[in-house]
């Protein structure tokens, strides 16, 4: 099969086509045909070396797939090395999903969907009437949290983004209004992935009670430290949110994964997603991505 592989850590030019042996799915395990792939910031640092789980060499990336079982179903799927023409899948970590539905929008569900929901729920823990900000309102999470912010019953949602035109999709998708910072009210939930200056600056304009969930360094210029004494002053809470450990609750990936599907399919739901990658293409498509050059859910198709 055809597969992209990468031999050492590295950016984007350590991605290479390979021809793979094809897998074989052990107990419980499902063989899938790939449709297409989900391409997650994520993918972008197990490649580079600096993501919190060590990872062996050589390696498929890929944790998200749509593709076909052998008797025929439909399914979006977790797998671990899902660049790939075929991948393996627990039958645990599968969905059937309708042959209606587009691969983008189904993978843009999986990750990024169950990230955004999480972040909302579990993490801040949103209650009705709430300011919400989100910054990167343009990417696969925040295209997502912006509107499920809205269903979840926010009293107002404000979107950051990199681009004018990110913005203005942020407000097509429900936002009520661009967050420029200061902020002229302060916001009950932040929801930040980019890190650096904007961390600082959202910290700085949090409410009474307010919560600032980070979940990502896009930036790549670090986290600035926490001072405890500061959160006492601002009667506010950092937290700190990771997919990974989260998926492994119980009821955390059926029920939200069944509702958002359901919400896609009442139009209530829109998955953003950029035009497609060729499976080759892997290595633009992380330029692209790490670029910030993207805009929604990012794919590959073999």
């Amino acid at each position: 099969m055809r597969a992209i592989q990468f031999s050492r850590f590295g950016g984007p030019e350590v991605l290479e086509g390979v021809e793979a042996p094809d897998p074989v799915p052990g107990p419980g395990e499902l063989l899938l045909t790939v449709e297409a792939a989900g391409v997650n910031y994520a993918d972008t640092l197990v490649v580079d070396g600096s993501y919190a789980v060590a990872e062996s060499l050589p390696r498929i990336p890929g944790s998200e797939v749509v593709g076909r079982t052998e008797d025929g179903r439909r399914v979006l799927a977790r797998v671990a090395n899902g660049y790939a023409e075929l991948a393996v899948a627990k039958e645990s970590a599968v969905i059937a999903i309708p042959d209606a539905l587009d691969a983008g929008q189904a993978l843009a569900l999986l990750m990024q969907g169950l990230t955004a929901w999480h972040l909302l729920t579990s993490a801040a823990r949103l209650q009705p009437g709430e300011t919400v900000v989100v910054h990167a309102a343009g990417g696969g999470v925040g295209s997502l949290a912006v509107q499920l912010a809205g269903i979840f019953g926010a009293g107002r949602v404000l979107a950051q983004a990199s681009t004018p035109e990110k913005r203005e999709l942020a407000l097509k998708l429900g936002a009520d209004a661009v967050a420029e910072y200061p902020l002229a009210e302060r916001a009950d939930v932040i929801l930040d992935a980019t890190g650096g200056e904007l961390f600082e600056r959202a910290l700085s304009s949090l409410a009474d009670f307010g919560r600032l969930v980070t979940y990502g360094d896009a930036r790549g210029e670090g986290l600035p430290p926490v001072d405890p004494a500061r959160l006492l002053r601002l009667n506010a809470a950092v937290v700190g949110f990771w997919l990974r450990p989260t998926l492994a609750r119980p009821g955390a990936v059926s029920g939200p994964l069944a509702e958002m599907l359901r919400l896609v399919t009442e139009g209530r739901l829109r998955p953003v997603t950029s035009p497609p990658y060729a499976l080759g293409e892997a290595r633009r498509a992380f330029e692209d991505l790490r670029g910030r050059r993207t805009t929604g859910k990012v794919l590959l198709v073999p």
